[in-house]
This record gives structure tokens, C-alpha cells and sequence, in this order.
């Protein structure tokens, strides 16, 4: 992609909150969900709970004085994840109630 050109924001079928299912990766044994936690539309990814962890290692700091490796969870392609549960703010307007379907 080039530099200084903008790039159109794709429309994603989860959203932060909802509860998905893997079915495709590493994750995909069919029973597993997890709630997202972030959502990248630019590059079609989100974090989800306890989902396609990685092992990080951290540099020796002030903040951390042992240094070592953390677990922590990765984005995974939404094109693997499955809606199971659409979460409340989908669900309700602005003023917090229902809506109404016709």
C-alpha cells in the first residue's frame, strides 16, 4: 500500500463484546468460545479471550526487574470466528431500550 493514501474501513460481522467461536486455526475444536475483547477493522483481525495465545519475551526494566516470557493472546483473522452471541449494545438504541423488530 502506498503512503498517504487512505484505506476504506471494512464492515465486520463481530464486535467488541460479543461471544465468538474458532472455526478455522488452531483454536477450532468446535466447543471453545471467547468474548472479544478488540476489534482492528483496517486489518480485518480481533483479539479474543483466551484465544491464539503467543509467547512474549520481555527485556529486562524498571517495570518488569525479572525480565521473562508472558502468554498473551494474538488478533486472529474474523474470517475465523464464528457469531455465537451478539452482545447487549447491538441489541439496544441509544436510549438503552429494546428495539423493536416489525
Amino acid at each position: 500500500m502506498k503512503r498517504g493514501t487512505m484505506t476504506k474501513q471494512k464492515k465486520l460481522h463481530v464486535r467488541r463484546g460479543d461471544i465468538v467461536m474458532a472455526i478455522a486455526g488452531e483454536d477450532a475444536d468446535g466447543k471453545k468460545t471467547g468474548k472479544v475483547l478488540q476489534v482492528f477493522p483496517n486489518t480485518g483481525r480481533a483479539i479474543v479471550e483466551g484465544f491464539r495465545y503467543v509467547k512474549k519475551h520481555l527485556r529486562k526494566s524498571q517495570d518488569n526487574p525479572q525480565g521473562g516470557i508472558v502468554e498473551k493472546e494474538s488478533p486472529i483473522h474474523v474470517s475465523n470466528l464464528k457469531l455465537v452471541k451478539a452482545s447487549d449494545e447491538r441489541a439496544t438504541g441509544k436510549d438503552g431500550k429494546k428495539k423493536q423488530s416489525k
